[in-house]
């Protein structure tokens, strides 16, 4: 997708629309938010389906600068009165579907969520912002978190994603997130709305919904059930500890070049056979016992229909303009995770 090139901008969020802020990881950015950047506020929104739940914002659901409101983004009315109400001046937009299998299965919420609420979201945040408002860049900004799904499968050999990368997607999830993208970019360029786009690798930690694949095999070795891994488990992904995915949104808004998109990858290209054995690994050391009583779970299953054999980040961009590097080494990250689901294995 060709880049424009737009100066670097200075901005600070004040009031923001975090969606999809019930999800794993819009509730860890609306967390890092309240925690960490004392002058912002957040107004949550998030539709509560199957991926969303309160429970993931139990800690922050009191706090007087966090405002939770259940709706869609599908909801032109909803949307357009948040704005205003609220004069949100910065959205951040996680809500999505997002579970390939699902996609697979049900592909028309994906095209509806995913393509047709991101053209709500747009639309009304150009009216609000730019035809009532009148504001500048430096006074609003519209951040859109993709996937690097969006790129497509790489080879054994090929390099990893950049900017650069053309978009050929091989699922209806990836695809419904590649037209939102390609619809952010144009609002951007058609009207000057200040938007930045990052793209992400897959994501772990805690609050993940039980139907991912991490939370998956832990949930197996904690019940003493079969471990489903697709194919010959050879399947690599390059994983990001969801904080350390947090730190680098919030750099993307406040420093990114407007009209930009900054890949977010953890550098930590793994086959998921092996993710597999490492989280065995961890379980048996945290609960004091043998590898072996987890490991015999893993079984092999048919793979799944276009199963994208491996996906790879370049997050050189980011890193050097914005000085940006994942803090949890891939081990590291994975204990924490672990040690969160057994503090809460009831």
């Amino acid at each position: 997708m060709h880049q424009g090139i737009v100066g670097m901008s200075e901005f600070t969020p004040r009031i923001v629309l975090v969606t999809g802020g019930a999800g794993f990881i819009g509730s860890h950015f609306a967390r890092y938010v309240l925690q960490t950047h004392q002058e912002a506020n957040v107004v949550n929104l998030d539709a509560l389906t199957y991926a969303g739940t309160k429970e993931n914002l139990e800690d922050v659901m009191e706090c007087d600068r966090h405002k939770f409101v259940h709706g869609d983004i599908c909801d032109e009315g909803l949307v357009k009165s948040l704005l205003r109400e609220h004069a949100i001046d910065t959205v951040v937009h996680f809500a999505a579907e997002s579970h390939v299998d699902r996609s697979i299965l049900e592909p028309d919420a994906f095209v509806r969520t995913n393509v047709q609420g991101t053209f709500n979201l747009l639309e009304e945040t150009r009216r609000f912002w730019l035809e009532e408002k009148n504001w500048s860049k430096a006074q609003c900004r519209f951040h859109h978190v993709s996937t690097d799904e969006v790129y497509g499968a790489l080879g054994h050999d090929d390099l990893p994603f950049t900017e650069m990368s053309r978009y050929v997607p091989n699922s209806p999830y990836s695809a419904s997130k590649a037209a939102s993208d390609h619809l952010v970019r144009a609002y951007q360029h058609t009207y000057q709305l200040p938007t930045t786009i990052t793209h992400c690798s897959n994501n772990y930690g805690p609050y993940q919904h039980q139907e991912k694949f991490i939370p998956t095999v832990i949930s197996m070795c904690l019940n003493e059930r079969p471990i489903p891994v697709y194919g010959d488990g050879s399947n690599i992904r390059d994983w990001l500890y969801v904080e350390d995915h947090c730190v680098a949104i919030w750099k993307v808004i406040e420093s990114g070049r407007i009209g930009q998109t900054y890949n977010i990858g953890g550098s930590n290209q793994v086959s998921n056979l092996d993710v597999v054995k490492l989280l065995c690994r961890t379980l048996a050391d945290a609960l004091s016992e043998k590898q072996e009583k987890f490991l015999k779970l893993i079984s092999f299953v048919t793979d799944r229909p276009g199963h994208d054999w491996r996906y790879a980040i370049d997050s050189q961009k980011i890193r050097g303009e914005l000085g940006w590097q994942p803090t949890n080494k891939f081990e590291r990250g994975i204990r924490k995770t672990v040690d969160w689901y057994l503090a809460r294995r009831d």
